[in-house]
C-alpha cells in the first residue's frame, strides 16, 4: 500500500507537506502542491483513515446530529457541514435524533465514541450537560438552538427578532387577529419565536388570547385539526404566523381554499411555487452550517483558545402571496 512517505519522497517534500495538500492548507506554495498533487496520482495514493485515527485519538470525521433529515431546513445545515468538511479533507456522519429529548444523550454518546474530530450539533433537549465530559476532548459547535449545561460555540438566528418582523408585516397590512402555529412547544427556538409573536402584538394594543396558540401542529392531519378549531372561535383569526417550515409546509394543503393571510419562519423547497406563495423569514440554514463547520476547524487548528463564542446571524423576510390585506370588517 502507498503510504504517505512514499509521495513525499517522489515529490521531494516531508511527508508533513503532503499531509498539509491533501487537507487543502492554503499556505502550501502552488509549485510545491502541483508537484505533491502529481505524485499523488501517479501513486494513486489514498490516505489511511484508521492510521490517521490511530496518530492523533481521532477518526477524520465531523459528527453531525439534527432532529430530522426531511425538514429541509436540517437537510440544509448537514449538507453545508459535508462541504466544508471535504474541503478540509474529512467525511460527515450524520445521527438523527427525532423530537424525544429523552434519547439524545444515548444516541450523541453513540456517534461521539466513534472518535470523532468535531461535532455539529441541533439538540432537541434543553439540559445538555451530557456533553461536558465530550466538549474537553473535541470541538462541539451548536447551530439553531443554544448550548444549556455545556460551555460551547453557537450559531443562531435572530428567533424573537424575526418573529416580531413577520407578525408586524401581518399588523402593517391591517390584521388584527393573528394566530400562532408550531409544532412543538418546548423547543428553544420555538419559544423565541412564540416571544417575539406576543411581543409584535403587545406593542401594538392587541391582548394576548390564548385560544389562537396552535401547537402540536407535525403534519397535514394535525394541521386541518389546528385550523378546523381556530375556524371555530367566536371571532376567528384572519392571519396565521407559522414558527417553522414544518408546520408551514403541513398548512399549505389545509390552507389553499382559506381566507388566512400568512407568513412562515423559514423557507422552504417550493415556497415560491405554492399557492399562494409563502411569505417567509429566511433563515440561510446553509450559511449556518458552513459558520459551524468552520468553527470546528478553526477549534481544531487552534485548540488552545477557550473562549467560546455565540453568534447570532440576521434574517430577513421574503414577500410573496400569501400576505392579503385584512378585510375591512376585522
Amino acid at each position: 500500500m502507498t503510504t504517505m512517505r512514499d509521495v513525499a519522497a517522489l515529490a521531494g517534500v516531508s511527508a508533513k507537506t503532503v499531509s498539509r495538500v491533501f487537507n487543502n492548507d492554503e499556505h502550501v506554495l502552488p509549485e510545491t502542491r502541483a508537484r505533491v498533487e502529481l505524485a499523488m496520482r501517479e501513486l494513486s495514493y489514498v490516505p489511511n483513515a484508521v492510521a490517521t485515527t490511530f496518530r492523533n485519538g481521532r477518526a477524520p470525521v465531523v459528527g453531525v446530529v439534527v432532529p430530522d433529515l426531511l425538514d429541509p431546513f436540517f437537510a440544509a445545515v448537514a449538507e453545508s457541514v459535508n462541504q466544508v468538511a471535504v474541503e478540509h479533507g474529512m467525511s460527515t456522519m450524520v445521527t438523527t435524533i427525532g423530537d424525544d429529548a429523552r434519547q439524545e444523550g444515548t444516541l450523541v454518546g453513540r456517534l461521539l465514541s466513534q472518535s470523532l474530530s468535531g461535532l455539529v450539533i441541533a439538540p432537541v433537549a434543553t439540559d445538555n450537560a451530557y456533553l461536558a465530559r465530550w466538549a474537553e476532548k473535541l470541538p462541539i459547535v451548536f447551530v439553531d438552538r443554544a448550548p444549556s449545561g455545556v460551555s460551547a460555540d453557537a450559531f443562531l438566528e435572530d428567533d424573537e427578532g424575526g418573529a416580531r418582523m413577520g407578525v408586524e408585516h401581518l399588523l402593517a397590512r391591517g390584521h388584527r387577529r393573528i394566530a400562532f402555529v408550531a409544532d412543538l412547544s418546548d423547543v428553544p427556538t420555538g419559544r423565541s419565536r412564540l416571544r417575539g409573536y406576543r411581543a409584535a402584538l403587545s406593542e401594538h394594543g392587541i391582548d394576548r388570547d390564548e385560544t389562537y396558540e396552535m401547537f402540536g401542529v407535525l403534519d397535514r392531519e394535525s394541521a386541518a385539526d389546528a385550523v378546523a378549531r381556530l375556524a371555530a372561535l367566536p371571532e376567528p383569526p384572519t392571519a396565521i404566523f407559522s414558527s417553522n417550515a414544518r408546520s408551514t409546509m403541513a398548512l399549505v394543503p389545509v390552507l389553499r381554499r382559506q381566507p388566512h393571510a400568512v407568513v412562515g419562519f423559514g423557507d422552504f423547497p417550493m415556497a415560491d411555487m405554492v399557492t399562494p406563495a409563502m411569505t417567509v423569514i429566511d433563515q440561510d440554514p446553509a450559511l449556518l452550517g458552513d459558520h459551524a463547520a468552520r468553527r470546528v476547524f478553526d477549534r481544531l487548528e487552534h485548540p488552545k483558545r477557550r473562549f467560546r463564542r455565540r453568534t447570532v446571524l440576521p434574517v430577513r423576510l421574503i414577500e410573496r402571496e400569501s400576505c392579503k390585506v385584512a378585510p375591512p370588517t376585522q
